[in-house]
């Protein structure tokens, strides 16, 4: 990956590559997980720290064989151990099944899960039996050229019971191109001893793919979106184009809803049914209501109510919470602000570090003044308030309820209830001949 950050966390679909994996394994009923770590493993467990996982340490990296040998002892000698990399986040919990399924009915001792692929350039191949038995995996580096000509891969993931498992892993030893403990050995080695090795093989070649540099990381990339924008689809959401929406994968998004071109969503966002959002509208870790609009805005950790409507050009900044049918316009900023049911912010204004009442109309290029060089202060505008166009509203201050500000007011003190507040410097007027009179 040419990075200084482990290749299983860097994200695909709004998450690291490895959580992708984790997440699969549990869908596929399985709780109890061991990541094996080496290089890098204090930046795995912190991004991991939250999720239900074990580690096993591998201090030097010898292979596939090896790193399953660390894991001796943290698991029953009569377990089922279902071995899979951590780069390969197409991944799904189907397939993950299938092979387990497989490796239960067939009483094996060990199963591998293989695919067919057009181009099996740098996976191991599987070599059968004239009968169609398994008979040993042959890695790409060690194969010859009628193995390599053979389509059927090593996925790379495995079924054991683990007594058997870890008592062949004792006879493995590094005699390969690569000097290194390879786990697929071990199935020679249980072959070799007449003890059952399957094979399960599955139509899904685009699950097994790894990342091993950033090319393969946008493909997958491109795949998990694709995959996304389908399940959304099928489930009620119109996404007009595709091609140019990005939805992480832990997206939420309720029927009815269309998407518009250029749309980002990211992280835990969810948005509810018959909304339209976009075109060009950016959202991440935000909780958006039914029958929202937002057109070509940016919600950032922003909590939205039924019925809004934003944008365009508008920006709602982290917990920013509007209440029911608010109106956010264009080139509005919001930030760590309450805005009440059926309050408008129309064009051109700031808030910031405020609590909005209900049916609260600020008029265009008011801002609070929220900020006194040291510290953020609040403003409080009561129910029904009117700020009138271009008021600075010094905080800290309270307008009271059904008050208003006159325009191009500079508002320093609070203003009571039912009250017309206006502060402006006296308006004097010159005619131009007697200020031509003044330069001569």
């Amino acid at each position: 990956m040419r990075s200084d950050l482990p290749k299983v966390l860097h994200r695909a679909a709004g998450k690291p590559l490895i959580m992708h994996v984790i997440q699969a394994v549990q869908a596929a009923g399985i709780e109890d997980i061991i990541i094996v770590v080496g290089h890098g493993r204090e930046k795995l467990k912190e991004a991991l720290a939250d999720s239900e996982v074990r580690f096993a340490v591998q201090e030097e990296q010898l292979g596939t064989g090896h790193a399953l040998a660390q894991v001796q002892g943290l698991v029953d000698d009569d377990a089922t151990l279902l071995v899979l990399a951590g780069d390969t986040p197409l991944l799904q919990a189907s397939t993950l099944e299938a092979v387990l399924t497989s490796h239960r009915e067939q009483q094996a001792v060990a199963t591998v899960l293989s695919c067919q692929i057009d181009d099996p350039g740098g996976y191991g191949r599987i070599i059968r039996s004239p009968e169609g038995r398994f008979r040993r995996i042959v890695e790409e580096k060690d194969a010859s050229p009628e193995e390599k000509a053979i389509h059927e891969i090593n996925s790379g993931i495995y079924c054991f019971q683990s007594a058997a498992a870890f008592q062949a892993l004792a006879r493995v030893g590094p005699g390969n191109a690569q000097g290194e403990y390879y786990l697929t050995d071990i199935l020679e080695i249980l072959n070799s001893e007449n003890q059952r090795v399957a094979v399960c093989q599955v139509n899904a070649p685009e699950e097994i793919h790894g990342v091993n540099d950033r090319v393969q990381l946008a493909r997958a990339e491109r795949l998990l979106r694709e995959r996304k924008n389908r399940e959304l689809m099928l489930s009620g959401v119109t996404i007009i184009d595709p091609n140019s929406t990005v939805i992480d994968a832990d997206v939420k998004i309720g029927p009815d809803t269309i998407i518009y071109p250029g749309t980002i969503i990211e992280g835990g966002s969810q948005v509810g049914e018959n909304c339209e959002i976009g075109p060009f509208t950016h959202i991440n870790d935000s909780c958006i209501g039914k029958a929202v609009k937002i057109e070509s805005s940016r919600i950032k950790e922003a909590r939205v109510a039924d019925s809004c409507t934003i944008g365009p050009f508008a920006y709602l900044r982290p917990e920013t919470v509007l209440a029911e049918e608010v109106k956010v316009g264009d080139f509005v900023e919001i930030k760590k602000s309450v805005i009440g049911r059926g309050s408008k912010v129309p064009h051109l204004s700031y808030v910031g570090d405020a609590l909005v009442g209900e049916e609260v109309n600020i008029g265009a290029g008011t801002i609070t003044c929220n900020y006194d060089g040291r510290h953020k202060h609040q403003t409080i505008l009561e129910d029904h308030v009117f700020i009138g166009s271009n008021t600075n509203l010094v905080a800290p201050i309270r307008i009271g309820e059904h008050s208003m500000t006159g325009a191009g007011s500079t508002i320093t003190r609070d203003v009571p209830p039912h009250t017309l507040a206006v502060e402006r410097a006296d308006q004097k007027n010159r005619t131009r001949h007697e200020e031509s009179a003044k330069k001569e």
